[in-house]
């Protein structure tokens, strides 16, 4: 089993436009929402792939029914640790020709004891886990080396942990060795303090962040795909040409299908093939969507991975 934690869930407000333009009037075409997270998003994509996978996430107790309805509605299991504050709503704003503007709230404020019942649920599970991925922001007021706790945690009990995580917290969990480290370019950059432009710093980045403690590293480059960094070396994933429609979450398409390939015992450069696959197919769907695996398979075809 895949589980995925998501400590900083939200509601997901998505609304495609005209047009994104300064100073002029635009127009709405569509709205929708949607329950949202890097974990819940993951486990919506292994679960369409036949994986195994629990998502926990929290929810607020007073407040948090809509949250949980929407996720209730899909098909893949959820475990719900209730906190007492409200989450968050986050807005997506995207236009015909996939430009797109994301405004994420921080979240809400987690207390000790509403940790430590997250971590109990986590711990819970592990022993029916091959992989935990820890993904998202924390919220405020959550100590910067919870996920690094979480795994330690998980090393203890044999678990393979992907981290998709920003910051403080992305740097810390480093220092714990997690199997995988799924970064995107600007997450990259923070990390790093510097500005990645061409080819060589996306090279020389992959293999910085995993001096800096990871395993394996996968770097998400967007439309120009990934690198990938393991003991065995470098490697290139090349995605295809496509008319990106809206890729927002295509990094969390990514490292969902990247895990879901590692899963199934395949090796590492082509688990990356899959992740590029995923993230570009999804890229070309409308709104916050996924693709499913015979869309990724389309894709996976065209995708070129070569030493780097």
């Amino acid at each position: 089993m895949i589980v995925t934690l998501t400590i900083n869930p939200a509601i997901d407000r998505n609304v495609m436009a005209d047009r994104l333009v300064f100073e002029d009037r635009a127009y709405i075409l569509s709205t929708s929402e949607a329950a949202g997270g890097r974990g819940i998003n993951a486990s919506g994509v292994i679960h369409s792939f036949g994986g195994q996978t629990l998502a926990i996430t929290t929810s607020s107790a007073k407040g948090g029914e809509r949250f949980e309805q929407m996720l209730k509605a899909s098909s893949f299991p959820v475990e719900f640790v209730r906190i007492r504050n409200e989450i968050r709503t986050n807005l997506t704003i995207t236009d015909r020709q996939g430009l797109t503007v994301k405004l994420n709230e921080l979240g809400p404020s987690i207390d000790a004891s509403e940790l430590k019942r997250l971590g109990k649920a986590v711990e819970k599970q592990l022993g029916k886990a091959e992989w935990l991925m820890l993904c998202g922001s924390l919220p405020p007021d959550v100590a910067t080396d919870f996920y690094a706790k979480l795994i330690v945690m998980a090393k203890k009990a044999h678990v393979k942990v992907l981290l998709d995580t920003d910051g403080e917290a992305l740097l810390e969990g480093l220092e714990e060795h997690p199997t995988v480290v799924s970064p995107n370019q600007q997450e990259a950059e923070r990390i790093l303090n510097m500005a990645l432009i061409m080819r060589s710093h996306f090279l020389n980045a992959a293999e910085r962040i995993k001096e800096m403690g990871a395993e394996s590293v996968v770097l998400s480059l967007g439309s120009r795909g990934a690198v990938g960094a393991n003991d065995r070396g470098l490697i290139e994933a090349i995605a295809p040409r496509i008319d990106a429609v809206c890729p927002i979450g295509a990094g969390d398409a990514l490292a969902a299908a990247f895990v879901w390939a590692m899963n199934q015992g395949l090796d590492f450069a082509d688990a990356v093939r899959w992740g590029v696959a995923e993230g570009t197919a999804s890229a070309k769907l409308p709104g916050v969507r996924f693709a499913s695996l015979e869309q990724a398979k389309l894709i996976y075809d065209k995708v070129e991975v070569r030493p780097a």
